[in-house]
């Protein structure tokens, strides 16, 4: 099948916004390298796009609130201003309330414009003979909504989108496919994303309503996308959150229609209880921990933690990310808000390390489907080093990186790896205390390159006495009352290492105090050229 020129909108969201690049291997994947093909695949693809389903449900409730806020919804229409917004859906319209269809210029995109009508939101008559009729309400204040129809076979027709644009805010939603090919629902205020939403769906209208495009171009030049208030966006997040449907209600409405979440064979208490699971959480991470053992508290606490730290921290970076675009704003300001997405950056790749530590701690399994690939040290270390003296700094401490001369390559999964020193660098860091010196040494080790972090001997003794109360939070993570800063525990950050093909060593040294040491297995030919 020939590939279309324009882009849908599920690969503008999934390209040009970070939030929604998969970050680690989808569970569906992982299961066609040790199941038989389609062995559980079917439920799984079920079980995502139920779960994306009812993330647009909720989008689209969150959305008609949000636009009620923007025109009075007391039945008084404003003549001087009757168009508030531009929105644009497909396959159907998206908002019902009388007081938005009547303010807002609504349009449709479908395959089968002439079926859209049936669906349009009808006025009912007034109870009350003194009030007027339909024909009595002025013309700016009837519905505005029209359907422009689809070129046959263009993949846009098989998502639901809408894109809304209005003086207070730009956004962009769309229930489609990720990266994966797996379902998903996705969306994006940041104005640039939008502008390129529009720009893909433009020259679609412009080939089959051509007469129609004008006027479209005049409302899209009069609603620009614009960066919206952080309120706003914080706001939609809980709005949706809050109007998710039931979980269960979404399996019934599946099974009504004939799709099935899991195998007849499976009893309905276990397929309620496995959807109840994958609905839980929306990020990328809970869906690769839905198949660990569920009573585990350290994994309830995670899915907590991944609803009220990681969503929030998202938001707030793709805020920042579309300032930093901006050209108006003073340096300093720009210097904060850098800030700002360099924190929420980090306490969401830390998250991640998690998660990802947990489900190689739970599922042994999973240590044979870590993708370990030749990995270039020079890159990870030149990426790294800037990031974690800066973090250094901020405790009041210096850091030194010693590096060979010749940097060798090692076998590994260079993501997580760079995830992984970066987590134990804070962990030793957040033991020293101020003005204390860390020294990481990379060296060779025979056929193994070696990372050995140690702190000055002048801190050694003040080490000993700053040393943090640290609390055990069952059997995978750790909690530091000083700081409220939750890390994984020794056992399962040697057992991450483990699976990136290497290896964790602490000793509590009475000169040097502790030392963390980490060997990395070195790929073949890097061994052969050291040895020449």
């Amino acid at each position: 099948m020939p590939k279309w020129l324009l882009p849908t909108l599920s690969e503008i969201l999934a390209l040009n916004d970070p939030t929604w690049m998969v970050q680690f291997e989808s569970p569906s994947a992982q299961e066609t390298k040790t199941e038989p093909i389609g062995q559980h695949r079917s439920g799984r693809v079920a079980l995502q796009r139920v779960r994306a389903e009812r993330e647009w449900s909720g989008a689209i409730a969150a959305l008609n609130i949000l636009l009620q806020h923007v025109v009075p919804t007391d039945g008084a229409i404003d003549s001087e201003l009757a168009t508030r917004g531009f929105i644009l859906s497909g396959p159907l319209p998206v908002i019902s309330h009388p007081a938005l269809v009547c303010n807002f210029s609504t349009w449709s995109l479908t395959a089968n414009p002439l079926h859209v009508a049936a669906w349009l939101p009808l006025q009912l008559l007034p109870a009350d003979e003194t009030v007027a009729t339909n024909a009595d309400v002025a013309p700016s204040a009837k519905p505005t909504t029209s359907a422009l129809p689809l070129l046959p076979g263009d993949p846009l027709a098989a998502e639901q989108f809408c894109l809304v644009l209005t003086p207070q805010f730009s956004l962009v939603l769309v229930l489609g496919e990720a990266l994966t090919g797996d379902p998903a629902f996705m969306f994006s205020f940041m104005p640039d994303v939008v502008l390129q939403a529009w720009n893909a769906i433009r020259p679609r209208i412009l080939l089959m309503n051509s007469d129609q495009i004008d006027q479209l171009d005049a409302l899209a030049e009069q609603f620009a996308p614009v960066t919206p208030d952080y309120t706003t966006v914080m706001q939609f997040s809980r709005l949706m959150l809050a109007h998710l449907p039931e979980p269960l209600e979404e399996l019934r409405s599946e099974k009504n229609e004939g799709q099935h979440v899991t195998s007849k064979q499976k009893s309905v208490r276990h397929r309620q209880d496995l959807t109840a699971r994958a609905l839980m959480d929306t990020s990328p991470y809970h869906a690769a921990l839905s198949s660990s053992n569920p009573t585990s508290p350290d994994i309830e606490l995670l899915q907590a933690l991944a609803h009220e730290i990681r969503t929030p921290l998202t938001t707030i970076r793709t805020l920042t990310r579309s300032l930093l675009k901006r050209t108006d704003l003073p340096p300093d300001a720009l210097k904060r808000i850098g800030i700002i997405d360099r924190e929420c950056s980090e306490q969401i790749d830390r998250f991640g390390l998690i998660f990802r530590a947990v489900e190689l701690q739970t599922s042994p399994a999973c240590h044979d489907k870590m993708a370990l690939t030749r990995t270039s040290l020079v890159q990870v270390f030149q990426q790294s080093i800037p990031r974690w003296q800066q973090q250094a700094s901020q405790r009041q401490l210096t850091l030194d990186v010693v590096l060979p001369l010749h940097m060798p390559t090692v076998v590994s999964d260079p993501t997580i790896l760079d995830q992984a020193l970066t987590s134990l660098i804070e962990r030793f860091t957040r033991r020293l205390p101020g003005g204390s010196h860390l020294q990481v040494d990379v060296m060779l080790a025979g056929d193994q390159l070696k990372v050995q972090l140690q702190s000055g001997s002048d801190a050694t003794f003040a080490a000993r006495q700053h040393r943090p109360l640290l609390r055990s939070l069952g059997q995978l993570l750790m909690f530091q009352p000083e700081t409220g800063t939750l890390s994984l525990n020794l056992a399962v950050t040697k057992s991450l290492f483990q699976a990136l093909g290497g290896k964790l060593i602490v000793r509590d040294r009475p000169q040097q105090g502790e030392v963390m040491t980490v060997f990395l297995p070195l790929e073949m030919s890097s061994i052969d050229v050291l040895d020449v």
